[in-house]
């Protein structure tokens, strides 16, 4: 009986203290930040965003009310860059970087439970973590976000590669050159139906592959390319042509080889001719050259003729007439004396007498 009592007022101490202790822990618990925004939030490129920051003070905290924005650095090492801030009833802008643009405190008066922020017109540079410190002593709580501003894609160009030849490969292919990654390239067929099973299509890459391309692949294709932000889209009309005639290929490449054979030879037969032709021209010109010219001096005197002459000297005749005015004509009587004759020299030059 002493042993049942005993217990009974050790079970009712821990309860009193257990109690006591969640009244004083209700007591102090402090300054309370909430936010109904999720922790990353994903916007486009020139909107604006919201970043969420309500808070609770404790009765307790009977402080000074402090609020304050700032970019978490990546780095641990580094202090993080204060953007915003609320003390006194005074709003602060700091620094003059290109994050602090466009901010302000959505609340006109931040003092009444509402610390959120508003950035506007969005660019790639605000993608950082940023976080919301409210302090009202002896009570401080926090909160961060991330935040993620991605470009929209732009309106992609769609292609076809191959000759839409039945029976061949053909691809259609879509690029988009401006977005964010990832981009997811989806292609379909809007008429007459689906795209044909047989066909493959990447996502990454924007490509749909036809390996053996009939009639049933001809229609309208739409591609749609997309990420977390935004969606563009294009369309391209595929056709499903005939393959040419071969024999008629075949033919056509024979005639026109042997024309133009013909034409060549046809142009070698004129060149000959035309080249034969001023060479006979040349030929005749030089031979009647060789026939108007006059025979060279013949320079040469036999020495059998030379000595010929000085040993048996010849005589020389000559004739001599006269007129008379108003006589009639009367040959003179031949005179006949003797010839005068010079030595003849050896000229050692051509080998021979002169």
């Amino acid at each position: 009986m002493f042993i049942e009592l005993f217990l009974l007022l050790i079970l009712d101490k821990k309860v009193l203290n257990s109690f006591l202790n969640n009244a004083k822990f209700e007591g102090t618990r402090g300054m309370l930040v909430t936010s109904t925004s999720p922790q990353t939030i994903q916007k486009a490129e020139g909107e604006s965003v919201t970043l969420g920051c309500r808070y609770t003070p404790s009765p307790s905290d009977s402080g000074e009310l402090d609020i304050e924005w700032s970019v978490v650095s990546p780095d641990t090492t580094q202090k993080d860059q204060m953007l915003i801030s609320y003390t006194s009833g005074t709003k602060y802008i700091h620094g003059d970087h290109a994050l602090a643009k466009g901010l302000s405190f959505v609340a006109n008066d931040p003092s009444m439970g509402d610390a959120s922020l508003s950035i506007a017109l969005l660019s790639p540079s605000h993608s950082a973590t940023y976080q919301c410190k409210v302090k009202k002593s002896p009570g401080v709580d926090s909160h961060k976000v991330s935040l993620v501003v991605m470009v929209k894609p732009s309106a992609p160009k769609c292609r076809v590669e191959g000759g839409e030849l039945v029976g061949e490969a053909v691809s259609l292919h879509c690029s988009s050159a401006r977005g964010s990654a990832p981009l997811k390239y989806t292609w379909r067929r809007e008429s007459p139906g689906p795209i044909p099973p047989a066909a493959t299509q990447n996502s990454a890459t924007g490509e749909l592959k036809i390996s053996n391309h009939s009639q049933s692949f001809a229609g309208i294709y739409l591609c749609e390319v997309n990420n977390a932000v935004g969606a563009e889209l294009c369309r391209i009309n595929l056709k499903a042509n005939k393959p040419p005639n071969r024999a008629a290929v075949i033919v056509g490449t024979v005639v026109g080889s042997v024309l133009l054979i013909f034409i060549l030879l046809v142009f070698i037969g004129l060149l000959y001719w035309k080249l034969s032709g001023r060479h006979r021209y040349e030929k005749e010109f030089s031979n009647d050259i060789r026939e108007d010219a006059a025979p060279p001096e013949s320079r040469s005197v036999s020495r059998h003729t030379s000595r010929s002459a000085s040993q048996h000297p010849q005589e020389t005749y000559s004739q001599v007439s006269s007129f008379n005015e108003g006589r009639t004509h009367t040959p003179s009587i031949n005179s006949y004396g003797p010839v005068k004759y010079t030595p003849v020299r050896y000229d050692s030059k051509y080998g021979y007498a002169v």
